[in-house]
């Protein structure tokens, strides 16, 4: 027999009239190789079928199932209970619009930073369908792979003092996005150019530094590295400028 788990989960609706938030406790036993999604996929069949809270691939690549851990953000998927004591409680992940207990909606915020960033590739030659494929260094496609491998889940973001003091920080998620298209030859944007969108507090200058980010991020991705490379770049870059404009001087 395994250990028998309590869990205290975040309850509210707030698309019902009336409803209030409260937490609901559930007791399920520990199986072998549990994780959260597991025993949150038991408690809503056995026990609780209004329990909401979102899952997709079940492998810790679509991000779907971020939400606080006993205080961590963290994602369920990836979450085993032999790691946790048998008190376990789940609340949301902060930051995002609250759909239902556990559910949020992360992808309203992150397609909004996509259009405030400018999150694509910016390129002024013309699609051809029937050309071949472009190709580029191994080092320069294994930098932009590690800055694709974001699944966009959150947790940085619900990690980050400075997101929950000011919401138009982009945050590490962001930052991270912006690396992806600053490392790529086919983007044809200039430092100047990200400078206007990652140049202020809402930006890179924005990090408090405390890099709750990087110890939350469920892919382990070098966040601390991409901030750093970003304020290498534009640091150079208003270097020249000033060394240029003394010499005009």
């Amino acid at each position: 027999m395994g250990r028998r788990l309590t869990f205290d989960i975040f309850r509210y609706n707030p698309s019902v009239p009336g409803s209030t938030p409260r937490i609901q406790t559930f007791q399920l036993e520990e199986t072998p190789g549990m994780n959260l999604f597991v025993a949150l996929t038991r408690l809503r069949e056995e026990q609780d079928p209004s329990l909401k809270f979102d899952f997709v691939c079940r492998m810790a690549l679509c991000g779907s199932c971020g939400m606080l851990i006993n205080g961590r953000p963290r994602l369920a998927c990836k979450t085993f209970t032999r790691d946790l004591p048998a008190q376990i409680n789940l609340f949301p992940l902060p930051v995002f619009k609250l759909l239902g207990d556990l559910s949020v909606d992360t992808g309203t915020w992150f397609r909004n930073l996509a259009l405030k960033t400018g999150a694509w590739l910016h390129t002024s030659r013309a699609f051809e369908h029937d050309a071949r494929e472009e190709r580029m260094d191994n080092e320069t496609a294994l930098r932009i792979y590690e800055a694709e491998r974001c699944i966009e889940c959150g947790c940085c973001l619900a990690a980050c003092a400075k997101v929950h003091l000011q919401k138009e920080f982009i945050g590490a998620a962001g930052i991270n996005r912006l690396v992806r298209f600053m490392l790529d030859p086919r983007d044809e944007r200039g430092v100047a150019q990200y400078f206007e969108v990652l140049g202020s507090e809402n930006g890179i200058y924005g990090c408090m530094g405390l890099m709750g980010c990087e110890d939350n991020c469920p892919k382990d991705l070098p966040l601390q590295l991409q901030l750093a490379y970003i304020r290498r770049r534009l640091a150079a870059t208003g270097v020249s400028r000033s060394q240029t404009r003394q010499g005009k001087g």
